[in-house]
């Protein structure tokens, strides 16, 4: 039972509140012009000048609104704290092999709820509609993990994990990040992703390592993606099914029981931090 926890925010509708709010900014200058483009069959939706002003200033506008309302310090509700360099190699091979058993879900839900063609025309718009790689490795690989955790795993896990409990605070932010994106079709893949990286929060207290992830997670799915037809020709796919099942679940379970190992004293001090403290 859950008892003794401060009002801090943002609880979960704050959270919500402000998801929303963040959302409502950007169709606010995207919905009209989405209306033009499809009725007068143009691009001005994504005209970079415009994209660039709109995401940085609803996210600027955003970051510096969550923040105020917290009354707290920049580094406690965005705390780079340094971590292990082997980490990162760690979450890789992690994520890798989690990307390999999330497809087999994203596809078999797929086949139960195909996604209509307009909307991977417009995803792949979004990530880049001259098809230009390094344009893309920097908003998704690079933007993207540092806007997304800075309001997640931020703003909102610093309030969560202060007025509730580690899994409480990690499995609501995972859910409001995987609604957020509103992409039904890719729910599944950013709802781990959303359980992992909150775990990293809570494990790790440190937003490098969750930006770290998210950026590694991304140019996983990017480079699947762009080298599909390239990555298929890897001796690894030519093996059995039954073989790369067994492998990855190996190469998944030996990563995230090191990742364990090398945050566990950070894990300790956290569930030692949140049985002794009443207020902060």
């Amino acid at each position: 039972m859950e008892k003794n926890y401060a009002n801090h925010y943002p609880r979960v509708l704050q959270a919500i509140n402000l998801v929303v709010l963040y959302i409502f900014i950007q169709t606010l200058f995207d919905f009209p012009l989405a209306i033009y483009d499809y009725l007068y069959d143009t691009e001005f939706l994504y005209y970079k000048p415009y994209r660039w002003f709109v995401s940085f200033g609803s996210t600027i506008f955003i970051l510096i609104y969550g923040f105020k309302q917290t009354h707290h310090t920049f580094k406690e509700v965005f705390p780079l704290k340094k971590f292990n360099l082997f980490l990162p190699i760690l979450i890789f091979i992690f994520l890798l092999g989690e990307q390999f058993y999330i497809d087999i879900v994203n596809i078999a839900l797929s086949k139960v709820l195909p996604a209509p063609g307009w909307f991977w025309e417009m995803f792949g718009k979004a990530v880049d509609p001259k098809g230009n790689i390094w344009t893309s490795l920097l908003k998704v690989v690079i933007i993207a993990p540092i806007v997304e955790e800075s309001i997640f795993r931020g703003i909102i896990m610093h309030g969560f994990m202060r007025n509730y409990s580690n899994v409480k605070a990690i499995v609501i932010s995972a859910l409001m990040f995987a609604l957020f994106h509103l992409n039904p079709w890719q729910f599944p893949s950013t709802f781990v992703l959303g359980l992992f990286l909150g775990w990293l929060m809570v494990a790790t207290r440190s937003l490098l390592v969750c930006i770290l992830g998210h950026a590694i997670n991304n140019f996983i799915v990017l480079m699947s993606i762009v080298y599909m037809d390239k990555l298929k020709q890897i001796p690894f796919f030519s093996l059995t099914v039954g073989t790369n099942y067994i492998i990855t679940a190996f190469l998944v379970f030996i990563s995230l029981m090191l990742i364990v190992l090398i945050t566990s004293p950070n894990l300790r001090k956290g569930l030692i931090w949140k049985q002794n403290r009443s207020v902060d």
